[in-house]
């Protein structure tokens, strides 16, 4: 049974957020948890966040349908990161100029399932 968790309107661009959801693609769930502890990248807390989420949502359906539940069974078989609304911001420049800048945000998705055997 898969279980899925999200987190939209991430403060983060989603180049920095793609960058650590690369690393867990595929791994197990505990793999995926010790490798993001330990990653320097910014966006590894959120993510690591999210996928201790994605865990607790499985342990509740399996809860709910009666199932056995194995959290050393679960990998991460779907992480992906789409691109959010860009808030808009100006800057002053010299000469009475204005600088765009461009905040961007992200929508993180993990998807954990059990392994196939």
């Amino acid at each position: 049974m898969e279980a899925k968790a999200q987190v939209r309107y991430l403060r983060m661009s989603p180049m920095k957020a793609r960058r650590v959801v690369d690393l867990i693609r595929g791994k197990s769930t505990a793999e995926a948890l010790d490798t993001l502890r330990f990653a320097p990248q910014a966006a590894s807390e959120p993510v690591l966040k999210l996928v201790e989420s994605a865990i607790a949502n499985a342990r509740v359906k399996a809860d709910q349908a009666g199932e056995r539940f194995d959290e050393r069974e679960l990998v991460v078989s779907a992480a992906y990161v789409d691109e959010g609304p860009t808030m808009k911001r100006f800057q002053p420049r010299a000469q009475g100029r204005a600088f765009q800048i461009k905040k961007r945000t992200s929508h993180v998705t993990v998807v954990v399932a059990p392994v196939n055997k």
